[in-house]
């Protein structure tokens, strides 16, 4: 189940990106509910899709990378 929620998180976080704070918000949500494993690879995905999204870019202090 576990890996379920994280594909969820991605869904939503691809969803969501169109609004920066929207975006922080269900960030920071997924970095209370995912296991820690997760979120590392949470923080490489976020890498690269920051790099596609700059506006996205404010994202990153929420995931300390």
């Amino acid at each position: 189940m576990a890996r379920e929620m994280y594909s969820y998180t991605l869904t939503v976080l691809e969803k969501v990106s169109f609004d920066t704070d929207l975006f922080i918000s269900e960030l920071k949500k997924a970095s209370e509910r995912l296991l820690p494993y997760e979120l590392s690879e949470l923080k490489l995905w976020l890498n690269s899709f920051v790099f596609k999204n700059p506006h996205l870019y404010p994202a990153r202090t929420v995931l300390i990378i």
